[in-house]
């Protein structure tokens, strides 16, 4: 298959000189996770939602000074692209978006941009409905966070360790999950709007055999309670990759949390089934 086969078209675009904020509702409205830049013709470069996400960071000073009605899209977009051409073939093209940690190629042709094909075009192709495995064959192992961990170490953990983080209880049990796109799509308040912050406190035991009691922890604007999708769609570690592909495309999620007999196993992610396209 090429890219031709599988490429969206048309694609939705933004010049450089529009706001983060008018970009970021352009991907809520019509579900999609990045957008081209162009100037007239000229492809300038791509705006994704990872771009926008990793600067929500409490620290980050730009945020600070300027909120994202007043950032054009041109500091945050990525320049220097990649592209392929419409006869590229889909093994080639998965292949690049892992090794280049990319989620979606431009396909140019004669210099005019004919499509745009993504991680989710790919799911969808004939190739990934030939695939035949089993969830726990290629699941990867989860990186779990407590709810309450503030957006800080959220961001920090999530750039550092795994796109995707599972929250849990204080047991243990499964509570949520933090993707790219609730830290890029969250509805958070600049300083000049007061931001609001919350008291977060964990039950936990004075001493050893001693009664519990909640103790004050930190004051914080967010956590990941806050921030977490709920409920969490599962699927057990002997699911068909089938199966789990259609549960991703029918809720239009890229992760499977790997539960079995209420303990988690392990996550499926799109991208480990990219992997098996790319071999």
């Amino acid at each position: 298959m090429r890219a031709v086969d599988v490429m969206s078209s048309p694609v939705y675009v933004i010049a450089p000189t529009d706001n983060v904020a008018y970009a970021r509702n352009l991907m809520l409205r019509h579900r999609v996770s990045r957008l081209l830049v162009m100037e007239g013709s000229e492809l300038q470069g791509i705006l994704t939602k990872k771009d926008i996400a990793y600067r929500l960071r409490q620290s980050e000073p730009m945020w600070r000074r300027r909120p994202i009605d007043r950032i054009p899209v041109s500091i945050l977009m990525t320049e220097d692209l990649i592209t392929v051409a419409p006869e590229a073939s889909v093994h080639d093209i998965a292949a690049i978006m892992l090794d280049r940690d990319i989620s979606g190629l431009p396909v140019v042709e004669n210099g005019t941009v004919a499509g745009i094909v993504t991680k989710l075009d790919i799911m969808r192709s004939a190739h990934v409905r030939g695939l035949s495995a089993r969830v726990d064959e290629i699941m990867e192992e989860a990186v779990t966070i407590s709810r309450y961990h503030s957006l800080d170490y959220v961001i920090n953990t999530i750039r550092g360790k795994s796109d995707k983080l599972i929250v849990v209880n204080d047991n243990g049990s499964l509570a949520g999950i933090i993707t790219e796109s609730n830290l890029a799509f969250y509805e958070y308040l600049d300083e000049r709007k007061n931001l609001p912050r919350k008291d977060v406190t964990h039950l936990r035991k004075e001493e050893p055999a001693g009664q519990k009691r909640f103790r004050y922890v930190v004051e914080v604007s967010a956590v990941a309670e806050d921030i977490m999708s709920r409920p969490v769609i599962t699927v057990p570690p002997d699911a068909s990759l089938q199966d789990a592909v259609g549960l991703m495309l029918k809720h239009q999620i890229n992760s499977l949390v790997v539960v079995e007999d209420g303990d988690i196993r392990g996550l499926l992610k799109r991208d480990d089934i990219i992997k098996v396209v790319a071999r």
